[in-house]
């Protein structure tokens, strides 16, 4: 059974910085692209930053220049590196794979638990 599992989130004050981690367990034959996503208090959820199987990159404006996605492939596992972070960035963060295979041949996408990250001013 395949699972994401986020890691890293907490408090921290404005200017800090954050990894996120995204670890996906399991029979895992490939991963496609990844995305982080997050969702604040009465808002919806937004996709933050992705990263392709080619490890290019795409970002929302709001992070661009803060915010650095990348991927281990050899341990499936995509991170989000988190810089001079912001009180609106205050989230519930998520990651999602748009497609594992499985070495029992499943194809889906899946979503990890989430992790919270609190800014404070």
């Amino acid at each position: 059974q395949v699972q994401l599992v986020e890691s890293g989130g907490g408090l921290v004050q404005a200017g800090g910085s954050l990894r996120l981690s995204c670890a996906a367990s399991g029979s895992i034959f490939s991963i496609g692209a990844v995305g982080w996503y997050r969702q604040g208090p009465g808002n919806r959820r937004e996709l933050v930053a992705g990263i392709s199987t080619d490890s290019t990159t795409n970002y929302v404006d709001s992070v661009k220049g803060r915010f650095t996605i990348s991927r281990d492939n050899a341990k499936n596992t995509v991170y989000l590196q988190m810089d001079s972070l912001k009180p609106e960035d205050t989230a519930v963060y998520y990651c999602n794979a748009d497609s594992i295979a499985t070495n029992d041949g499943t194809l889906r996408d899946y979503w990890g638990q989430g992790t919270q990250v609190t800014v404070s001013s």
